[in-house]
């Protein structure tokens, strides 16, 4: 892996467009090959999760073209998805590998998915016990908890199911596969997790109701294709939040950044820590809202979150942590007990890595104990091939006393391929 070294900055201003949202993009391009007509998707994220989603839909015969950002895919309809003649690899993309797995799962034939070796240590029993009851044949490592998975679809019954975590990507197979099951299917979850499948779904003709922490789908349903525009990604405008927050001087505009509902924890969490971020032009581009944000300088306080707090905020905790560790007074985050299936166990190298910079911060079985201080010291990390901890330590890095290098800073480019020119550019 290549590293780079990340200096200390007194000063940040301008203004960037952060790319494409990740969660979007994966499901206007899933939802586009299962649809009958054209889909156009704008702003797409060229990361290379999402382009994961692209090659496993050309396998299954979906044809698609792409200029810059701009995808168009032409669908054909689920029904005419044909057997891949060889293994769909989802390479490091969890949304890809388990998305997938409920689309195949009404599919009358057999595919093999895997990815790479973080991919293949990911659990995925959440995902593909439910599709088995669901009448889905599922066969994989320690009875099919790990890729690669043998999928053999068809004959699907809706169920009722009562989820054990608040999962997007656990709802949102289990909805796929409910398109395409005899009956209805619900999934009710203890937190609403993220909700762009309903809200897409629903742009491209599916009737589902929604009901608190519930969703319901009839089998049978036709998607029809769609224009698409993909807002800017919630997930990546969070590193340039923090950052602006805790520089000494300066001030950033992040523009057309996704403002979902069920993905804004991160604002709630640093506006309750103090940071001065504020919202203009807020529109609604299919069906998800977004806006301009303005964040500039401002002392951070500790603060305590849990509980349906996390799921909207889940994929940001690794750079909030940074907030904290600069932070007046302690911080606790509790219920994240998924950040440690992530591509890498989150909560143990979130905490490896703060603490090589300096950090007072500990382990806790679901979460961090964070002791907040003036500065970070600086010194040498590993991103494991995590984006989020190779552009948290990023963000680490700038606002260091001594600078970060960082071992893996290619791995951002699963959901962020420009994040170091954005980085420069307002430097």
């Amino acid at each position: 892996m290549s590293g780079i070294f990340i200096k200390p900055v007194s000063e940040v201003r301008g203004q960037v467009k952060v790319p494409g949202d990740k969660s979007i993009s994966h499901r206007a391009a899933l939802f586009g090959g299962m649809a009958k007509g054209e889909t156009h998707i704008s702003n797409f994220l060229l990361g290379e999760d999402c382009l994961s989603t692209l090659r496993c839909l050309r396998n299954l015969g979906v044809e698609w073209e792409q200029q810059g950002t701009e995808v168009w895919i032409h669908g054909q309809g689920m029904e005419n998805w044909v057997e891949p003649d060889d293994v769909l690899d989802v390479g490091n993309s969890g949304t890809t590998i388990r998305l997938m797995l409920g689309a195949l799962a009404g599919s009358p034939f057999t595919a093999t998915l895997t990815g790479d070796k973080s991919i293949r240590s990911r659990p995925m029993k959440r995902v593909t016990q439910p599709l088995m009851q669901m009448g889905a044949k599922i066969l994989g490592r320690q009875g099919g908890a790990l890729a690669p998975l043998t999928i053999s679809g068809g004959n699907l019954k809706g169920q009722d199911f009562i989820t054990p975590v608040a999962s997007a990507q656990l709802k949102s197979a289990l909805i796929l596969a409910g398109l395409r099951a005899e009956g209805e299917t619900s999934v009710t979850e203890p937190y609403l997790s993220r909700d762009h499948t309903e809200r897409m779904l629903k742009g491209f003709g599916v009737d589902l109701r929604c009901e608190g922490t519930q969703v319901r789908v009839k089998g049978g349903a036709c998607l029809k294709g769609q224009k698409v525009v993909v807002p800017g990604d919630v997930s990546s405008a969070a590193f340039f939040l923090v950052l602006g927050s805790l520089v000494p001087k300066g001030e950033l505009i992040l523009t057309g950044v996704g403002l979902n509902p069920s993905r804004t924890g991160i604002l709630d969490a640093l506006r309750l820590m103090g940071a001065r971020i504020t919202e203009s032009e807020v529109s609604e581009v299919c069906g998800e809202p977004q806006a301009v944000l303005q964040v500039s300088p401002s002392p951070l306080r500790g603060i305590e979150i849990g509980g349906s707090m996390i799921p909207r905020l889940i994929d940001e905790i690794p750079v909030l942590a940074v907030a904290m560790c600069l932070a007046e007074g302690e911080s606790v985050i509790r219920n994240a007990e998924e950040l440690m299936v992530k591509e890498t166990d989150r909560i143990s190298t979130t905490v490896e890595n703060l603490s090589i910079l300096g950090a007072k911060i500990e382990k806790l079985p679901d979460g961090l104990r964070i002791q907040g201080q003036p500065s970070l010291r600086g010194g040498y990390i590993n991103s494991y091939g995590d984006h989020r901890l190779a552009m948290a330590g990023a963000i680490a890095g700038m606002l260091s006393q001594e600078g970060v290098g960082i071992k893996g800073m290619e791995a951002a480019a699963v959901s962020y391929p420009d994040f170091l020119y954005d980085l420069e550019k307002i430097r």
